[in-house]
């Protein structure tokens, strides 16, 4: 079974993430819509979004999706972004403001075997953040890429007095990617459907696509019972 996290072998600069993050502080954070999801503070900024707006912070999977003038103004994000060379969906900055918490929870569909890899590059975070995927610490450091399983059960704790900051991408695997992951020890041949899921990870993927009921969650729910 592939893991549940990874870090990519690439690293990016710092101080430039940094430069880019100001321009963007001058922006409108969006506080995020899953609101049962959260305590304190958890925004976000659009750099590429479905309608092409800023403050346009939703994700959903096979909608067309635009840059937003932001991205115009933002150099070394937009350099990030072509160094990956695959389409790509939502791509944002999430911020967790201090003494915040993202709840455990599950996305559907953002799993690489599902033909999706999502990529936080942290740009501002420390040793008093806590990030947890599948029970287990992703140690992310500023300027690492690494991606994650987020169909498998997830957490975030800011314990720290400064704000969390990750630039996210959101993927779609392709070859290039697949020859990315290989080097990286996956088996991109692996199915979904090989993945077993425990009792507890299975309600929690019914309650999420019971949210937005849809003839393919239907069938996914019943896979699942």
């Amino acid at each position: 079974m592939n893991p549940s996290s990874s870090k990519l072998p690439v690293s990016f600069s710092i101080d430039k993430l940094q430069e880019d993050l100001v321009i963007c502080e001058n922006d409108l954070w969006t506080p995020h819509f899953n609101t049962n999801r959260y305590e304190g503070n958890w925004t976000s900024v659009s750099l590429r979004s479905q309608s092409g707006l800023v403050n346009d912070i939703t994700s959903f999977p096979n909608k067309e999706y635009l840059n937003t003038n932001l991205l115009d103004r933002c150099h070394y994000f937009k350099a990030i972004m072509d160094w990956f060379q695959c389409e790509k969906e939502a791509v944002r900055l999430l911020r967790l403001d201090p003494k915040s918490e993202i709840k455990e929870h599950v996305d559907n569909d953002t799993s690489y075997e599902d033909g999706f890899f999502r990529i936080h590059i942290p740009i501002v975070t420390n040793d008093n953040v806590f990030f947890y995927v599948d029970k287990k610490r992703v140690p992310m450091k500023m300027g690492e890429c690494w991606y994650a399983n987020f169909q498998l059960p997830h957490s975030v704790e800011n314990k720290s007095t400064e704000p969390r900051i990750h630039f996210t991408l959101d993927c779609i695997r392709n070859d290039w990617s697949d020859e990315l992951f290989t080097k990286m020890g996956f088996d991109v041949n692996e199915s979904p459907k090989e993945n077993q899921y425990s009792d507890e990870v299975k309600q929690q993927i019914i309650a999420e696509l019971s949210r937005n009921p849809s003839e393919a969650g239907a069938k996914i729910i019943a896979d699942l019972q």
